[in-house]
C-alpha cells in the first residue's frame, strides 16, 4: 500500500483540493490520500467552501475531508509528502528527524515543473478564480504523480 500526504498552511483549500483530485486519479484501495496542515488553525473543520465547490464543479467530492495538523508521526505513516509551496516545505523538513524523513518530502509542482521549485498560489484571500487556477494547476502535477504510482 503506497500511501501519500499532501500539506498546506492550513488544510483547508489547497492541500483537499490535492487530495481529492489525486484519489479521483488512483485506485484507493492500493493507494492511501490524506492530507494536512502544518499549523492547527482549522483542525476538525471542512475544506473552504470554494475549495468544495470548485471540485464539485469538477465532479469530485471533498466533503468528507476535515483539516488536521501535520505531525512528526506522518513521516512514519506516509511514502510520499508533497508541500503546495516553499513555506510549508521548510516548516515540514524542520519536523524531519533524519534523511530518510526528509526524502519523502516534495514540492508538488516540481511534478509539473522539474527543479523549478514553484508554489501553488495560496488563494484564501483572493477570489473564485484564485481556486480555480490552483485546481488545475494540481491536477495537472496529480495526473503526473497518479501516473508515476501506477507504474510502482
Amino acid at each position: 500500500m503506497i500511501k501519500v500526504l499532501m500539506v498546506c498552511l492550513g488544510n483547508i483549500c489547497r492541500s483537499p483540493l490535492a487530495e481529492g483530485i489525486l484519489k479521483s486519479k488512483v485506485y484507493t484501495d492500493k493507494i492511501v490520500i490524506d492530507s494536512a496542515g502544518t499549523v492547527a488553525y482549522h483542525v476538525g473543520n471542512l475544506p473552504d467552501k470554494r475549495s468544495i465547490e470548485v471540485a464539485k464543479n469538477y465532479g469530485i467530492s471533498i466533503n468528507d475531508q476535515r483539516a488536521r495538523k501535520f505531525v512528526v508521526k506522518d513521516f512514519d505513516e506516509f511514502d510520499y509528502i508533497y508541500a503546495m509551496d516553499e513555506s510549508n516545505y521548510q516548516n515540514i523538513l524542520k519536523l524531519s528527524r533524519n534523511e530518510n524523513d526528509s526524502k519523502k518530502v516534495r514540492l508538488i509542482l516540481n511534478e509539473s515543473y522539474p527543479n523549478e521549485n514553484l508554489s501553488v498560489p495560496d488563494p484564501y484571500y483572493g477570489g473564485d478564480q484564485g481556486f480555480v487556477d490552483v485546481y488545475k494547476m494540481l491536477d495537472e502535477a496529480c495526473e503526473i504523480i497518479a501516473n508515476k504510482l501506477a507504474s510502482k
